[in-house]
Formats: C-alpha cells, structure tokens, sequence
C-alpha cells in the first residue's frame, strides 16, 4: 500500500521516505496504521520499488518465514535510508547463490530465521567467498544467543578486530539488531559470556552499527575454578563425550584431574575453540 494513517491523517509512502532521507524523521520512529483495519504498518523503502507500507504481523515460533521477510524488509530499508545501494534477494555467482540483501559490491548480509546444516551453510559461504563478497550473518530468535552456546550456533560467528568474536541478532518486533561481541566460554562448559549492544533499525542505527569501536577495559576474568572442576568430574562419571576424552587422555598421560594445572579451569576460551585441556593432554 502507498498511504497509511499517521495521527488519523493520510500519509504518502513517498512523502515519508523523503522526509528520511532529509533526515526530518527517522525511519519507522511513526505510528503508521493501515486504512482498512487500523492494524500497525511500517515503512519500507528499497531500490527497486517505490516507498511503500506493509502489515507487521505478529511473530510466532511458526512464523520464521515472516520474521525472515520482514527483518529483510527493515534492514534493507534502513540501509538505503542511510545511503547505502542496498537491495534484496539479488543473485550471484551465476544464479548459485541469492542473497538475502546485497549491501554493495563488497558486502552482503544473510538472515537465517529457520535451521540449517552445516553442509548448506559452508556451501553458501564458500560461494560468497568464491566472488569475493563478505557475508555477515544475523540470526532471528530460533538462533538467539543464550547462557549455552548450541553447536548449531557455531557457523553465524564472525571475527573482526573491533568487536573480537561477535554474533548478530535481529528483532523485527522491537525493531533493533543485537551485536553480542567479545563472546567467550567458560574453560570448561559451554556457558557463554559476552558485551552487548543494541541498535535501532533505522538509518541512525545502522550508522552507528558500523561505526561501533567499544573500549575493552584491561582486567583478568577468570572462570570459578571450584564450578568447571566439579563440572569436568561429573563429566568423567556420566561418561560423556566430553568426559570420555578426558579420561582416556588422562589415562594415556598418567596424570588425574588434580594433576592439571589451574589455569587450565580458569581461563576463557574463544567460542570455536575446544577446551584447552584437550590440547594440553594430547600434547
């Protein structure tokens, strides 16, 4: 639809977009409502189409193809509200590959709502890495980071200088894209600790979001030693995977836990990365 209701007058979509473009309001910060049924629209601005509004329907845990269409819907419009060439769904690599939005040349971002497998991730980011494009991945509230990292969880972490290890949330209910950044594990569970910072999904959102620089303050964290001990020896008696390596690797070593020297419980892991004792036994 091209018009919607603003404080009971008539709005054109197009009116609205170019008072965001000329920074007058900011995207979506209105309460559009529809004509017909009063029901709440947003905003969506794109490249290949002219402004236009769109029910936001409400997301269930049977709604991943909602959520997935509007989280496109908001980021595309929030980029090329803040100047960049943004557009949805464009193939590449010789129709191989769609991407969700095609940021520019170099850039691409994927939202992935409902499950995947490791296969059909690694052969979609080997493809982008093939036409040289750097796919960042967002994840809708399926994929939300927790207290435990899942394995599933494992392929939408990036690394970047800034941010160390990150993973990317977006909300279209509360219109906003979660980084959850210098993510680390505990030595030995997979409990997760992290820094987070929300951004609005508008054009002054999106400008933060990439200019983001935290400051890391300079201090030792440290696991609770006495908590990833008890947790490896319950482990070792429950005879998990986990537990089984440990213990072979420890038999092989001739050593028992309380052979292992402390930091070794102590110290935070990357969230790739397995725990250190496994590496030190093997050594």
């Amino acid at each position: 639809m091209y018009a919607a209701l603003l404080r009971q007058n008539l709005v054109l979509a197009v009116s609205e977009a170019n008072l965001v473009f000329q920074r007058q309001k900011r995207l979506n910060e209105e309460t559009y409502r529809c004509p017909s049924c009063n029901k709440r629209v947003m905003l969506v601005i794109s490249q290949q189409k002219m402004p236009f509004f769109k029910h936001i329907h409400l997301i269930t845990g049977q709604g991943e193809k909602q959520e997935h269409q509007q989280s496109k819907n908001l980021l595309c419009s929030a980029l090329v509200a803040n100047g960049f060439p943004a557009q949805v769904e464009i193939p590449l690599a010789d129709q191989q590959l769609r991407a969700d939005i095609l940021v520019n040349s170099k850039l691409a971002f994927e939202i992935q709502c409902a499950p995947l497998s490791d296969e059909e991730y690694n052969h979609r980011h080997n493809l982008y890495e093939q036409i040289k494009i750097k796919d960042i991945w967002l994840v809708g509230k399926r994929h939300y980071l927790k207290g435990k990292l899942k394995k599933t969880q494992k392929i939408y972490f990036r690394y970047s200088k800034k941010w160390h290890w990150y993973y990317l949330e977006i909300d279209p209910q509360n219109l906003e894209i979660r980084l959850k950044y210098d993510v680390k594990l505990e030595a030995m569970t997979s409990k997760v600790a992290y820094l987070q910072k929300n951004f609005t999904l508008d054009e002054n959102g999106i400008r933060n979001f990439f200019a983001f620089e935290p400051i890391f303050a300079i201090k030792n964290q440290f696991c609770d030693y006495q908590k990833q001990y008890k947790y490896l020896l319950k482990q070792i008696k429950e005879r998990t995977k986990f537990g089984l390596q440990v213990a072979q690797l420890l038999y092989k070593a001739n050593k028992t836990i309380d052979d292992l020297p402390v930091e070794l419980f102590v110290t935070y892991r990357d969230p790739l990365q397995e725990p250190a004792i496994i590496k030190f036994l093997q050594k």
